[in-house]
């Protein structure tokens, strides 16, 4: 709804290193990105910059014609996302102590501010334009009766991030703290988190533990090994990307026993999708122990909606026809609770922008 909305945001997108400052209307850019220096080493340069960065988008649009309405953004936490707290980012130093930032940008610019997470913002993103949309328009040009609700976002990146969506609107919680998967126990070091084993020092370190290459590789280094386009130990660079994604796919499966919902996929790391996806589907529909036997890891199947062979499987009917005890009739029965897996259908940093952009829309409306 909001794809041909006139009304025009300012965003952000924050990092440790940098600030890259924009505006969205219509769920498109409408100036030029302008990039600077985060200075997060510094409360009050931070500030300014980010002072200075709207300023120049507001200055942009004047130009255009146009006026901005709200800003809104990702931020990275812990923070108060409610109130527009940052709390202390080990990444940026600046906000340690608690930094009222909300405030702060309203009182400079006398626009409604918006401050979320960036895994809430992606999953709300492929909720109003992305993967939700998308995938229940294929299953009903298929045929298929089934239409998903709910979206459940995962980013594999610097760390593991969690997005809930429900029934079009995101779940944020009484803490701003609803969907923190990587303080999950890791799958097989039950002593430490699994963001431990779902991020990019994750396949970095599990590559080293099984070889002696002393190189400092990145996670694209890895995945060329694995190809066997750049020399290394490809044994061990296959086993860190077959360990990252049972490690991902238990937590995601821990998550989905108190979730359900359409799953969608984001962050960098989803480029080795193709070394690690089979361990995660393994996982995800795999078996688990109880003290008289096994059960299903999940209620539900797992399907990959991307994969053409996985989206027909789940397009098969499987109703049965059931008898209503003492009468005639019957009814509709599925025996087969199903749910899907797809990648990101915006790009992640796309989807984050457009959920910044639509958050602050339907919270103004």
């Amino acid at each position: 709804m909001y794809e041909n909305d006139q009304r025009t945001v300012l965003t952000l997108d924050a990092g440790g290193t940098n600030f890259v400052f924009s505006a969205i209307q219509r769920c498109q850019e409408v100036v030029r990105p302008l990039t600077l220096p985060s200075q997060a080493h510094s409360l009050p340069l931070c500030l300014e910059t980010m002072r200075q960065g709207f300023q120049n988008i507001l200055d942009q649009l004047r130009q255009k014609g146009l006026q901005a309405v709200a800003i809104s953004f990702a931020f990275p936490g812990p923070a108060d996302y409610t109130r527009g707290i940052i709390m202390d980012l080990n990444n940026m130093p600046a906000f340690r102590g608690g930094v009222p930032l909300k405030a702060f940008l309203e009182a400079q610019f006398h626009l409604p501010v918006f401050i979320n997470n960036d895994a809430d913002m992606f999953t709300f993103g492929e909720c109003m334009a992305g993967a939700l949309p998308e995938t229940n328009r294929r299953l009903a040009q298929a045929g298929c009766p089934k239409q998903f609700r709910n979206l459940i976002g995962f980013t594999f990146g610097t760390g593991f991030g969690c997005g809930i969506t429900h029934n079009g609107q995101l779940y944020v919680g009484d803490n701003s703290s609803a969907g923190e998967i990587l303080l999950l126990r890791h799958r097989y070091q039950h002593e430490i988190i699994v963001e431990e084993g779902v991020s990019i020092r994750a396949v970095q370190r599990v590559y080293h533990e099984h070889c002696n290459d002393s190189r400092e590789l990145s996670p694209l280094d890895i995945l060329h090994i694995a190809e066997g386009s750049l020399t290394g130990d490809r044994k061990a660079a296959l086993k860190s990307f077959e360990e990252f994604g049972a490690v991902a796919a238990d937590g995601i499966a821990q998550a989905m026993t108190l979730l359900d919902g359409l799953i969608v996929l984001g962050g960098g790391l989803c480029g080795n999708r193709k070394y690690f996806l089979p361990a995660m589907m393994r996982e995800l529909n795999g078996k688990i122990a109880t003290l008289d036997g096994t059960k299903d890891r999940l209620e539900m199947k797992v399907y990959n909606l991307d994969d053409e062979e996985g989206f027909k499987a789940f397009c098969t009917n499987t109703v049965q026809q059931i008898p209503v005890p003492g009468t005639d009739r019957t009814v509709d029965y599925d025996p087969v609770k199903r749910t899907g897996l797809v990648f990101s259908k915006l790009g992640t940093s796309r989807a984050t922008a457009i959920g910044a952009y639509t958050f602050a829309l339907s919270h103004l409306d």
